[in-house]
């Protein structure tokens, strides 16, 4: 599992213009099971995004094809974690 977590480099009015291509992103890989849970950092200077993929490599390739990512307008910062627990509607994440 990996949490990735992105912080913005522009002023959030040039964040605005990437979102719906972002939310695009992001629905796409919801539909191919590697995101798990997204949302907004508060206060909103970025966001923080919950992934599971084979390995670190898979995740960088993934980040490269987001809008944020390709057009400068986040940093990303990828933590790799092994679950090892977990409440019980989430058991079969960490099996």
């Amino acid at each position: 599992m990996f949490i990735i977590q992105l912080t913005y480099k522009v002023p959030l009015a040039e964040v605005d213009q990437y979102l719906e291509e972002h939310k695009l992103f992001l629905k796409k890989n919801y539909a191919q099971e590697v995101f798990l849970l997204s949302g907004r950092k508060q206060p909103r200077n970025g966001g923080i995004i919950l992934a599971q993929a084979e390995n670190m490599s898979g995740i960088h390739n993934i980040i490269g094809e987001d809008p944020f990512y390709r057009n400068g307008i986040a940093e990303y910062q990828v933590t790799e974690f092994l679950p090892s627990m977990a409440n019980e509607a989430w058991q079969t994440l960490i099996q």
